[in-house]
């Protein structure tokens, strides 16, 4: 098991409760952090040992009654009691030598865990649908996935990342329909995404006036499902021309997928799948259609097989899962989707785990909120979709004009704009809590001094500058109980708590932790850099601070790195 500084000072304090008889149920109740340093470092609250909760005298009497059996050790120096509290001061040289120590022989490991070793979690995420727009409405599953992807990774796990992409479905009728009566294949082979989201527009606005057009597009589904010749051409090649342009989107941000498998992979699987489900005694016919009911779990049935024959999203996602597992043999399968297929995703993960699959339970669905630009929920078929690339084009073109003002000698500069645009974009969603509707704001994204992504990127390349003005190798060798300021104690404090927040972040699938997390540091270490000369005459206090921001610059370089985002050295 990993050990950090951090955890290895807790569980210190942790045995000196249990020294004094507390059993483990009782220290992790009560073991915490007091709200400021003067406080002490740790705190235990008297107040959940006692059966009846409502005597402060009583809590605080225990307080003092247990402080008088527990005795300092290695880095615990003192013990207080404060009222119902019993606060504990760490040796804060000790800690510090501890923390920097572990960061300068870890250095991009720094908040690597071995929790996932020999481990796999399969990531399905982004999944945006084949000759339709990747639309802001896609970036949040994208952004979110690949965080977590990089989160497991860093805990240990082998991580596989899945794009299922939506290659099959009713839609393909409608554009086969749409692209051979108003299409023109030099236009679509010129703006290929642009002219398929344009057909199913028009599709759409037609089907509004001629009903027949509906009947038309199912009967051209039908034809593509039979393997039928022209309709498997146009599909393949719709197909074909919106996962290049897909591709370019996600070299953009950096982002690789260990598959591209969609649903259409799945075809070939579905009748084994509903041979198992009927094998099993789930799926039965109603009204024409094939279901598993599921009423007797407070949901409605889970529909498999349509009265017109065709097959539903849950029969491929049932076999897509069935193939995942036995191809990867996952530990964890993650699927990041949006809020509103809370109640699908808990009908599927039901019919595996009644079919008798025991990894039904390591199927998780971690939800998230829309993307808002005051303009309501965006809708493909009306048309009022935002490119994604556009909205990359404008971060870049803003963060040019911002690097303009600040920095118009600064090289690289549109290759920095791109890193810090881009970046912007990522860490405005990412800094969001996922179950919270991200509103969408250009002054608010792009604020180099705000709770913003090129705030944090600012100051990377600020401590970046730092120590290419120490122009000297930066090593551990140093005096650290120089570092004895209540700003560089804090800062030391933040530092150790990186390995948590990863693991947190993790836990709970919540990327915000590390933004949050970092933002933090930021903070403290501007307050530091604002209020010390970091290189000074004293040669001796000028390694001891080129130490500290290695360090920051490194935490902050890893955090940046978990979220997806570059880390310019320059800006």
């Amino acid at each position: 098991m990993t050990q950090y500084a951090e955890k290895i000072v807790r569980e210190e304090v942790a045995r000196i409760l249990k020294n004094a008889g507390l059993n483990p149920v009782e220290l992790k109740a009560g073991l915490g952090t007091p709200p400021s340093p003067e406080l002490g470092d740790y705190s235990f609250n008297c107040v959940l040992l006692l059966r009846d909760r409502r005597s402060p005298e009583a809590a605080a009497a225990k307080a003092k009654d247990l402080a008088k059996r527990l005795k300092p050790k290695k880095y615990v120096t003192k013990i207080e009691v404060s009222g119902p509290y019993i606060n504990f001061f760490i040796d804060k040289a000790k800690f510090s030598a501890l923390v920097l120590r572990e960061i300068w022989t870890q250095a991009d490991s720094y908040g690597n865990w071995d929790l996932g070793a020999g481990k796999t979690v399969v990531v399905d995420f982004s999944s945006p649908n084949i000759a339709k727009p990747f639309g802001v409405g896609h970036l949040r599953s994208t952004v979110i996935g690949n965080s977590i992807c990089k989160l497991y990774e860093s805990l240990g796990y082998t991580c596989i990342g899945i794009n299922h992409l939506g290659d099959w479905g009713t839609q393909f009728g409608k554009l086969i329909v749409a692209y051979r009566k108003w299409g023109k294949e030099k236009q679509l082979k010129a703006k290929p995404v642009q002219q398929l989201y344009d057909l199913y527009v028009k599709f759409h606005a037609e089907a509004q006036k001629d009903k027949s057009l509906e009947e038309e597009a199912r009967d051209w589904f039908r034809r593509l499902e039979d393997g039928e010749q022209e309709a498997t051409r146009l599909w393949r090649w719709f197909r074909d021309i919106s996962l290049k342009e897909f591709r370019r989107i996600y070299d953009i941000l950096n982002i690789h997928f260990d598959s591209y498998a969609g649903e259409s992979f799945y075809n070939s699987m579905l009748p084994e799948t509903i041979t198992k489900l009927k094998t099993a005694g789930l799926a039965q016919e109603s009204q024409g259609a094939l279901i598993v009911d599921l009423e007797r779990f407070g949901m409605s049935p889970c529909l498999l097989r349509k009265t017109d024959g065709s097959t539903l999203y849950a029969t491929r996602d049932i076999a897509a899962v069935i193939y995942r597992f036995n191809t990867y043999g996952f530990d964890k399968m993650i699927y990041v989707v949006g809020a509103d297929q809370k109640l699908y995703f808990r009908q599927i993960f039901k019919v595996l785990e009644l079919v008798g699959y025991p990894w039904a339970n390591d199927l998780v669905h971690v939800p998230f909120g829309l993307v808002r630009f005051g303009t309501g929920r965006m809708s493909t078929r009306k048309g009022n979709v935002i490119f994604l690339e556009e909205v990359f084009q404008k971060a870049v073109d803003l963060t040019e004009k911002i690097i303009e003002e600040k920095n118009p000698d600064l090289e690289d500069k549109h290759e920095i704009a791109t890193q810090v645009g881009i970046g912007a974009i990522v860490f405005n969603d990412l800094s969001t809590k996922r179950m919270k509707d991200v509103d969408f704001s250009w002054d608010r994204m792009l604020n180099f001094n705000g709770q913003t992504g090129p705030y944090v990127q600012y100051t990377y390349a600020r401590f970046s500058s730092v120590l290419r003005k120490y122009g000297r190798q930066v090593d551990d060798n140093v005096n650290l109980s120089l570092l004895n300021s209540d700003m560089e104690t804090e800062i030391v404090r933040l530092l150790s708590r990186f390995p948590e927040a990863v693991k947190h972040a993790a836990d709970e699938y919540e990327p915000s932790v590390v933004t949050i997390y970092l933002l933090d540091l930021c903070e403290a270490s501007n307050r530091f850099y604002n209020h010390f000369r970091v290189l000074s005459e004293d040669l001796e206090t000028s390694k001891a601070r080129a130490l500290l921001v290695w360090c920051i610059r490194t935490v902050l370089g890893k955090g940046l790195r978990l979220l997806g985002m570059e880390t310019p050295k320059r800006m």
